[in-house]
């Protein structure tokens, strides 16, 4: 009774094996290639598109007997001997076509005075900066003399990245060579997090990066591009495995705006201030979840206030893409371009709207006059500028900001404590809003100076007597 009902249930078993794993068989390695899996390809077809580089700039420090006294300091910032001094920097870059377009970090190569690029075959070559921005952290370099048909890596768009992506990170860390390390994407999305002068938004990855690994590739397994290595955290200076890098999207509008001949990188102005929306944010607001960016101010040119837009909407979205932080917003509209129109998703009295936006550069307007303080002006040798949303934009001050800005606070101003970023709004009580007005102000004052200023969003008053 028993031996046809076992035989049956046999017949069965075996059918399940020999039909239902086709694709478990197909995980086991038939060869020795399969056996042998490596990221060895990859890196062949890679690394001769990642160099090293070395940079050399002249700075001026002046040493100041109030250096370390952290009330003094700021106060007397501009004061003291100026004395040169040569630094040299050691990082990386990542060559983006056959003639010898390089990108690397500000950090490493702004300013620099000789920058060589050393290739993967050992062959040095002099690069010179075609454009640099230090908000972002990104150069665009020409090797002088390139010869044809370099090897370069191509740019995968980094919006089609997501977490958990094997990446390969390739530098030259600590200057001991052309050094290889793996790992995942960790995170999206990552603004004010990341070290130095860049701001923005961020790929983090947890692939080794060390000092040196600054400007370098940050590759997928297809050998494409996906950022440029750019800072880590660490309280110890070493990796610990939270990098981050800038995104491929962002790099290449630097790479379009170089070969266009632009010099300085321009980001598209939004004329706004913005917050991020928090839990406790969205329950007033009526939302079902935190998120978005709340309009808190908006310039009267305002490319947003021209759409429509109002203090108190909410942000959510721009050309698709979600937006959680003012810094992923400028992102977003700097990787739509000058130029262009973006779509912008907001919300208004909890309902969901949507509006196109043009994607404009900060008006020069009212002209910025620049001039600077002659002998005769009771603060000497002081670079004036009137501030306009352009100046404003380039300085990092509020959209609405008016007043003077000092561009540069001379051999005399640091030493009555007025600091080169400053923006003087009144002078012995009369408001000021043109270089001219200030010059002409600081020229005629005979006994005392009672000066109003804006010093990084706080307001103070300077007295001077003469």
């Amino acid at each position: 009774m028993m031996k046809p009902l076992f035989q049956a249930l046999l017949v069965l078993a075996l059918a399940a094996v020999s039909t239902a794993p086709v694709e478990a068989q197909s995980l086991i390695p038939r060869s020795r290639a399969e056996i042998a899996l490596s990221f060895a390809p990859v890196v062949r077809k890679a690394a001769p598109a990642v160099v090293n580089i070395y940079a050399r700039r002249v700075v001026e420090q002046r040493r100041s007997p109030f250096a370390d006294d952290p009330f003094f300091r700021d106060f007397f910032r501009d004061f003291g001997q100026v004395r040169p001094q040569v630094q040299n920097s050691l990082g990386s870059g990542v060559v983006l076509s056959d003639d010898g377009i390089v990108v690397s970090n500000y950090h490493v190569v702004g300013q620099a005075e000789d920058i060589r690029v050393v290739l993967n075959d050992r062959r040095e070559f002099s690069a010179r900066v075609l454009l640099a921005d230090a908000e972002s952290d990104l150069a665009i370099l020409r090797i002088e003399g390139a010869p044809g048909g370099m090897a370069h890596l191509d740019l995968r768009d980094s919006d089609s990245v997501e977490v958990g992506e094997l990446v390969l990170a390739i530098g030259n860390p600590f200057g001991v060579g052309q050094t290889v390390s793996s790992g995942i994407v960790s995170g999206l999305a990552r603004s004010g997090t990341a070290t130095g002068n860049g701001r923005g938004y961020f790929i983090q990855t947890d692939a080794p990066i060390n000092p040196g690994n600054s400007g370098g590739a940050l590759i997928d397994l297809n050998g494409e591009l996906i950022g440029v290595n750019t800072s880590i955290l660490t309280r110890s200076g070493g990796s610990n495995g939270i990098g981050f890098a800038i995104p491929s999207a962002l790099v290449a509008q630097f790479v379009d705006q170089a070969q266009a001949g632009k010099t300085r990188f321009e980001r598209p102005w939004a004329g706004m201030t913005g917050q991020e929306v928090d839990a406790g944010m969205a329950e007033t607001l009526g939302l079902d979840r935190p998120g978005g960016v709340i309009v808190a101010a908006l310039h009267p040119a305002s490319p947003f206030a021209e759409a429509g837009l109002e203090t108190g909407d909410v942000i959510t979205s721009v050309d698709g893409m979600s937006v959680n932080t003012p810094p992923e917003m400028i992102f977003r509209m700097s990787v739509a371009g000058l130029g262009a129109k973006a779509r912008v998703g907001y919300v208004r009295g909890g309902r969901e709207r949507s509006v196109d936006v043009r994607l404009i550069a900060a008006p020069d307007a009212p002209p910025r006059n620049p001039l600077t303080t002659g002998p005769g002006s009771a603060i000497p040798g002081l670079r004036l500028e009137t501030v306009n949303p352009a100046v404003a934009a380039e300085h990092g001050l509020e959209p609405g900001v008016e007043g003077v800005l000092i561009a540069d606070s001379g051999p005399f101003g640091g030493r009555v404590g007025l600091l080169t970023g400053d923006v003087v709004q009144r002078v012995n009580g009369a408001t000021v809003t043109e270089s001219a007005a200030l010059a002409e102000v600081l020229s005629t004052a005979e006994r005392r100076l009672d000066i109003g200023l804006v010093r990084g969003g706080r307001r103070m008053t300077l007295r001077l007597r003469l």
